[in-house]
């Protein structure tokens, strides 16, 4: 149990910085490039803790399934995650982590809908509070930070949401950890073959014609420095790979509702850091809306945390009087 918490720390810490080392590169690299390689590298990363976990549940990838993961690549890695860069290089750092910390709050919505899991008066809560810190953060009346850097946030973090509920029918037969690293190497290779198209000249010029220059003409080597190789490696083996490694280490190891403080402390600590490191200005309306989203997050947690709490008493009772 306290490795578990060990690895909570651990994901907590690697995560609420990762808005803050993407943003020191992100004029370094074109967005797509830095996407893709990051995610292959952190997906080549998981591979022995894959092969692990399916060793020991005595699994093996089969065939028919390799499509699930290709569609699990396309929505949480070419899709979600390209959006999710986009928006660190349009807007603030902790404005992105933020917003993104809102993530279980669409999972439950998504849940709901595709996997028909019940709803308690605790989540509706929860995703009320964090509209409203959402709406709070935005300040649609005095907007003071960029509106495509909030959209691209939005739509990561509800393509984000989709992946990871329609991962977990996956999980109960492979494991987190090799949900996860499937997915990241078939993104990964999405990004690579579109990377590649991206380089015709007919493509290229009809992306840059539309103001899309993004999608155009993407590098694949470009951008390396001996003055970003540091940030580069942290990002790609300690966020990625590491990061989810730990992630997902942590569920195994305590429960999700246990996870899913990684949630609730990370836009703290992610807008704490922006303030230190970037220097970026933290807004009152920002702050509110940091309070109403930790307000959701514990109104969905602590329920789950205290029953879970309850549970191994009672089970530890039990065995206490059956000695």
């Amino acid at each position: 149990m306290k490795k578990g918490w060990m690895y909570i720390v651990i994901s907590t810490i690697l995560f609420s910085t990762m808005e803050i080392a993407l943003k020191e590169i992100a004029g370094d690299f074109n967005p797509m490039q830095l996407t893709m390689t990051r995610f292959l590298a952190g997906g080549i990363f998981l591979i022995p803790f894959a092969v692990n976990t399916m060793k020991k549940r005595g699994v093996r990838i089969e065939v028919k399934d390799l499509r699930f993961f290709a569609l699990l690549g396309f929505l949480g890695v070419a899709v979600s995650m390209t959006f999710y860069q986009l928006a660190i290089t349009d807007t603030n750092a902790s404005v992105v982590a933020v917003l993104f910390s809102c993530n279980p709050a669409f999972v439950m919505v998504f849940a709901a809908l595709l996997l028909h899991e019940a709803v308690r008066r605790r989540n509706v809560a929860a995703i009320i509070l964090e509209i409203i810190g959402i709406i709070v953060i935005i300040n649609p009346f005095h907007v003071q930070i960029g509106v495509s850097g909030i959209v691209f946030t939005l739509l990561s973090v509800l393509t984000f949401a989709l992946y990871g509920v329609l991962g977990k029918r996956k999980c109960a037969k492979y494991g987190g950890v090799a949900v996860t690293c499937m997915s990241f190497l078939f993104g990964a290779f999405e990004l690579l073959a579109f990377a590649g198209i991206s380089h015709i000249p007919a493509f290229a010029a009809t992306m840059a014609g539309n103001g899309l220059g993004v999608f155009a003409d993407i590098p694949f080597f470009t951008g390396y420095s001996m003055e970003n190789i540091g940030f580069v490696l942290y990002i790609f083996i300690g966020i990625t790979g590491a990061g989810f490694a730990s992630y997902f280490t942590a569920m195994e190891k305590t429960s999700a509702n246990s996870t899913s403080l990684i949630f609730f402390f990370k836009p703290v600590l992610a807008t704490v850091l922006a303030f230190f490191i970037l220097h970026e200005v933290i807004p009152c309306n920002m702050v509110a809306g940091i309070v109403l989203i930790l307000a959701g997050s514990m109104a969905n947690i602590l329920p789950g945390l205290i029953e879970s709490r309850k549970a191994k008493n009672r089970i530890g009772a039990g065995a206490g009087a059956e000695t």
